[in-house]
């Protein structure tokens, strides 16, 4: 059975249970991370070659749990369970999840793993919070209501660079060398001045909705689970998400994978 679409005044009440959700997945993933030895260090792998560790499967059972005693009527699809997969459609709503994302950066040990918690509504990111434990950094918003940081236990509303606070300096621009790719390279070339900036996760994401960055191309694979909740968190602080043509990216597609997209603080950026 589908649930009614939820009032927005409804949907910004969800956070505080839903940061509370994410902070507890986060200490699960902690408590492996840093007793990195025996059981809590195996790694396997996914069909597509990516990694899975106990940490993941561990935030995944702390999310779903909390998810579902929170919000009983819609469904949850994770990263972690592939059946969850069947409630990703491009109307009604679900909650998307990545219980931790950049596997890789909590492996190599630095810091830049983050948990993602984003509530669709008819394929939009409507809510999302991005947890980052390591780091002590907590973002959360839902566009219309404003986008938050927590950090050394205050929260500020944070939002995008504007104009004038971009005028004469160069682009601050999120790229992955991993992940510099020609599309990549002939996209960077047509900005003109930037800078590169490097961080892992969707703290790309939240690194242009707090004002320290400017622009994300990302020109290569990603599944929606890793954007959502970013996307949220942009959108919230005033930022734009968009395909390369200049649509939106939405959620609920015929396959989990996302076209190559744009996260700017504005859409005029590129």
């Amino acid at each position: 059975m589908q649930a009614t679409r939820q009032p927005e005044n409804q949907v910004s009440a969800l956070l505080p249970q839903v940061v509370k959700i994410a902070k507890e997945a986060g200490l699960a993933i902690m408590v492996i991370y840093e007793h990195m030895t025996g059981e809590a260090a195996q790694v396997s792998y996914k069909a597509d070659g990516s990694p899975l560790t106990q940490a993941d499967l561990a935030a995944h059972r702390v999310i779903a749990r909390g998810l579902a005693q929170l919000t009983p009527d819609i469904p949850v699809v994770s990263e972690e369970d592939s059946v969850s997969e069947i409630h990703r459609k491009p109307t009604g709503h679900f909650w998307l999840v990545d219980p931790l994302d950049g596997t890789k950066e909590f492996l190599a040990h630095n810091g830049e793993f983050t948990v993602n918690i984003a509530l669709i509504e008819d394929g939009v990111a409507v809510l999302g919070v991005v947890v980052a434990p390591a780091l002590g950094q907590n973002y959360w918003g839902c566009p219309g209501h404003g986008a938050f940081r927590e950090a050394a236990g205050k929260v500020d509303v944070i939002r995008v660079t504007t104009a004038v606070e971009r005028a004469g300096r160069p682009l601050g621009v999120l790229a992955s060398k991993s992940h510099m790719n020609h599309e990549t390279q002939a996209f960077l070339e047509q900005l003109g001045s930037h800078a590169l900036l490097q961080t892992g996760s969707s703290l790309k994401f939240c690194r242009i909705a707090e004002g320290n960055a400017d622009l994300y191309p990302r020109l290569g694979p990603t599944c929606e689970w890793d954007t959502a909740a970013g996307q949220a968190v942009l959108e919230a602080a005033g930022g734009d998400v968009s395909l390369t043509d200049g649509t939106p990216l939405r959620y609920g597609k015929s396959e989990a994978r996302n076209p190559n997209f744009v996260a700017a603080a504005s859409r005029h950026l590129w």
